[in-house]
């Protein structure tokens, strides 16, 4: 046997499956004439897709196309028998609230220390987020987020690279003997592991102790090496669409995954970004870090943190 590995779909090509197949049949399957008994907006179909399920192919969202047919044949049978135009009020209206909802990105980065990663799941890509703190203390490493022993050691890796290069980073070379630090992955009821978040630990780190933000609508992706070099890691085109679909327009994925992006990715969500292929470390924080704040920018953080 041989096994072969299918890609889930993107948001677009689900979309185009629900309007050519799922939204047809399941108006023909509820007793209602597709395209004048009910009619779906693409943006409708889009919101389904996006905060009602989580799934890389489209069961899920065919059983919530057919709950909304059934609350529209529900209404006829009660004799309001006049089309319905499916859009996103009346999807909210008739399954209530979404289940899922897109972080906010630019109020989650706007403090030192947090960045955005990007993740593959069973369900495609998915945004997390990386958030290091600094206390008083003596030499201790805390992390938390539920991670494995390989995002683990991702860490551990990114301290020791931002502590051999502390001087050329601008960070006090003994930060270590007084501190302590604390890096959490949000969402600790998840369990999460791989290398792949290595450069949004290591940028992470930096940003925190050198007080320099992530720049707004960026994420980035790739496994950290002990001396800086930025490997190649998988399920790029479900990260770049993650990526896309949560508004984020800027990121940096590894040099050596220039063909997975180029094969992989489509034409028109690789136009609609920039993205930057690295390949180390120092790559990664020149485009990642906003420059060197002044005093009265870092006081102004201070108070709004």
């Amino acid at each position: 046997m041989r096994f072969i590995n299918l890609a889930g779909y993107t948001e677009e090509e689900k979309i185009a499956i629900a309007q050519r197949h799922l939204v047809p049949k399941q108006a023909r399957e509820h007793g209602l004439e597709p395209g004048t008994g009910i009619a779906f907006e693409p943006e409708a179909l889009r919101l389904l897709a996006r905060g009602y399920t989580r799934e890389a192919g489209v069961r899920s969202l065919e059983r919530e196309i057919a709950s909304v047919c059934r609350k529209v044949a529900r209404r006829h049978a009660e004799g309001k028998t006049e089309p319905v135009r499916v859009t996103p009020d009346v999807v909210v209206s008739f399954l209530g609230v979404p289940r899922f909802e897109l972080e906010e990105v630019e109020q989650r980065t706007r403090v030192p220390g947090v960045v955005t990663g990007l993740a593959w799941t069973s369900a495609g890509g998915d945004v997390l987020f990386v958030e290091a703190t600094r206390m008083r203390g003596a030499r201790t490493l805390t992390l938390t987020g539920q991670l494995g022993d390989v995002m683990k050691e991702s860490v551990q890796a990114a301290l020791s690279w931002v502590r051999s290069h502390a001087d050329e980073l601008g960070i006090a070379p003994e930060f270590w003997e007084t501190s302590d630090i604390h890096v959490h992955v949000p969402a600790g009821a998840i369990p999460k592991d791989g290398p792949s978040a290595g450069v949004t630990m290591t940028t992470a780190l930096v940003s925190l102790l050198t007080g320099r933000r992530v720049r707004s609508g960026l994420a980035m992706t790739g496994e950290v090496s002990l001396t800086g070099r930025v490997l190649p890691v998988g399920g790029i085109k479900e990260k770049v669409l993650a990526a896309h679909r949560a508004g984020i327009r800027t990121l940096l994925i590894p040099g050596r995954n220039a063909k997975n992006l180029m094969e992989d990715v489509p034409a028109r969500v690789r136009d609609d970004m920039t993205i930057h292929l690295v390949d180390s470390v120092r790559d990664v924080l020149e485009h990642a870090l906003e420059p060197t704040p002044t005093w009265p920018e870092v006081e102004r953080m201070a108070l709004s943190s």
